[in-house]
């Protein structure tokens, strides 16, 4: 079977608080085998005979919000996935790990989409931006948490959702995948 992780958004953050056990046992009651986390913020590993499409991250969103009543996104990739949205990031490796961020978007934007959130980010942060395969690259030069580029933001410019991970986090997943 294929191995995959699940980056959930808004776990942990905000409120949202949910034991990685609790999730664990959850989504092996649903079928997912070999269920495992990494770090307490929503990035589970797992393995399912069904490919990686929106059909099982909305269902892994489902068993989410029907059991522990948390609205949150699902974005389900490979280990393949991760490496490559790595490398064609134009930060990773030249930016500080835990300032350059992958927002893994659950579908891929528009060119037009792309150039709305820059033009509309324009004098608000010095953060950088590089289009992705559904993924949108961000060097946060000066910090995350002073950021005024929010999940929010971001979501409301290229019509999609998201979930964003530092590259520190990635590797460890790709590493745990390994």
């Amino acid at each position: 079977m294929p191995r995959y992780v699940a980056l959930l958004g808004s776990i942990n953050v905000g409120g949202n608080r949910l034991k990685m056990d609790e999730l664990k046992a959850a989504l092996e009651e649903h079928g997912f085998a070999n269920v495992t986390t990494v770090v307490a913020s929503g990035n589970v590993l797992f393995d399912h005979p069904r490919a990686a499409d929106a059909k099982l991250e909305d269902e892994i969103a489902g068993v989410v919000k029907d059991r522990f009543g948390i609205a949150t996104f699902a974005a389900v990739r490979t280990g393949g996935e991760l490496s490559a949205v790595l490398k064609e990031s134009p930060y990773a490796g030249k930016g500080e790990d835990k300032f350059v961020h992958v927002h893994f978007l659950s579908k891929q934007p528009t060119k037009a989409q792309f150039e709305q959130l820059i033009a509309d980010h324009s004098g608000r942060g010095a953060e950088k931006l590089a289009p992705g395969t559904r993924a949108l690259h961000i060097d946060f030069v000066d910090g995350v948490g002073t950021s005024k580029l929010t999940g929010a933001f971001i979501e409301k410019r290229l019509g999609c959702k998201g979930t964003a991970r530092n590259v520190r986090s990635i590797k460890r997943i790709i590493e745990k995948l390994s």
